[in-house]
């Protein structure tokens, strides 16, 4: 590595050292993205919602994380004595945007028909449920002024509460005078617009809200804001179905790279690393010297030498000194192809063998039985023990041979 690389790299880790440190020191901006996930800790997530839903509704919350349709189509009994819901309640709907589908829209409906309450606050509202319920809204900027929101009914009281920070513009310009029961406002100092109704439909009944800024960490914990969520909240009763499918935040990158990218510094860090990768493959393109050959590397002649002794021996008809170096030979190849210690033959050797090569136990058993008496015997070997423990060794490195080629 010459001096010119050794600098790029200290520069690197110099520069990706003071950027951590940098971004650890500095106070974080606080992110005020509305994203009104449940997990979410920021200004507008719902994370506080979300921990004191049952002290706000003063009973037990069903998260459904399915779609509407998927979790209340399959509890309709379609007996005709019954021909209704199995359950009773009513469906929660909190999010930046309207975000059911619209064959969820349509069971919200039938459920609604049947004798049950729907609560949507969102600031947009699709054409299915407005043609439906008969009303429109639209979008007005109030300046800049102090935005208030207030309920109508004056069993709740007439305090006006301050939303101006992360306040929506939606409100609702045509309803059906008839039907329509206004139940809250939003206001400045020169207008006051509606931004909270209930619409019967069926048996039952819709609470359309149009305001959900009121339901985040913001502002359940400023001042006593918490109030207002609770006497919104009053209108619902029975068992509460809070709808969370496409609405807070669920869909998760399967990017191996979303943890980096997510946190500033290592995002920084990450495309800092490539920059520096780029500009080294720039200036270190030129190649600085020849390819260096490959040089083989010298053969293992061990086996064919100790062969070679064998045959020597044989011929000479010391057969003492043959079996010893068969004995030697076949312990090493062991050694080296399995990783086994053959200081000690033993039935558990012999399982090891078997495990690792895939030969019968039969054969292996009969060269580690030939070999121990080998080693147990003080008579000189005749060429029929020599014959013996060959025929038992040659069997099993033959086959071995075999399926190494296949």
């Amino acid at each position: 590595m010459n001096k010119t690389i050794k600098i790029y790299i200290v520069f690197l880790v110099l520069l990706l050292v003071g950027i951590v440190y940098i971004d650890v020191t500095r106070p974080k901006p606080i992110n005020w993205t509305p994203t009104y996930d449940i997990k979410d800790k920021i200004p507008f997530g719902l994370y506080v919602f979300n921990e004191e839903a049952p002290a706000l509704f003063g009973q037990k919350v069903n998260r459904i994380t399915e779609t509407a349709y998927q979790y209340f189509e399959p509890k309709y009994d379609y007996d005709s004595l019954v021909n209704t819901y199995t359950i009773r309640g009513t469906i929660l709907s909190v999010s930046d945007q309207y975000m059911i589908d619209d064959e969820s829209t349509q069971e919200l409906l039938y459920f609604a028909q049947h004798g049950n309450k729907i609560f949507i606050s969102s600031k947009s509202f699709p054409q299915k449920l407005m043609d439906s319920l008969k009303f429109s809204y639209s979008s007005k900027f109030m300046g800049r002024d102090t935005i208030f929101t207030s309920l109508a009914n004056p069993h709740l009281g007439q305090k006006k509460y301050d939303i101006s920070v992360g306040a929506g513009n939606s409100y609702f310009e045509k309803i059906d005078t008839l039907n329509t029961t206004v139940l809250g406002y939003h206001e400045n100092t020169k207008e006051k617009l509606v931004d909270f109704i209930k619409v019967p439909y069926g048996k039952g009944e819709f609470y359309l809200h149009t305001q959900p800024v009121v339901f985040t960490n913001y502002h359940l914990l400023k001042d006593n804001h918490s109030e207002y969520a609770a006497k919104v909240l009053s209108y619902t009763d029975g068992e509460v179905f809070w709808l969370l499918k496409n609405q807070s935040g669920e869909i998760v990158s399967g990017s191996p790279m979303r943890y980096i990218l997510s946190q500033p510094a290592l995002k920084a860090a990450w495309y800092i690393f490539l920059l520096g990768m780029i500009v080294f493959f720039i200036f270190n393109a030129k190649r600085k010297q020849r390819i260096v050959p490959i040089i083989k590397p010298l053969e293992n002649t061990t086996v064919d030498f100790t062969k070679t002794i064998g045959n020597l021996y044989f011929q000479e008809g010391n057969h003492d000194n043959i079996i010893e170096k068969k004995i030697i030979y076949f312990l090493e190849k062991i050694r080296n192809d399995y990783l086994l210690d053959t200081t000690v033959l033993d039935e558990n050797f012999e399982k090891k063998l078997q495990q690792k090569s895939g030969k019968k136990i039969e054969d292996i058993q009969k060269v580690v039985y030939l070999i121990n008496q080998r080693r147990k015997s003080y008579h000189q070997s005749i060429e029929s023990d020599l014959i013996a423990l060959n025929t038992a060794i040659e069997k099993i490195l033959a086959k071995e041979k075999n399926s190494q080629e296949t």
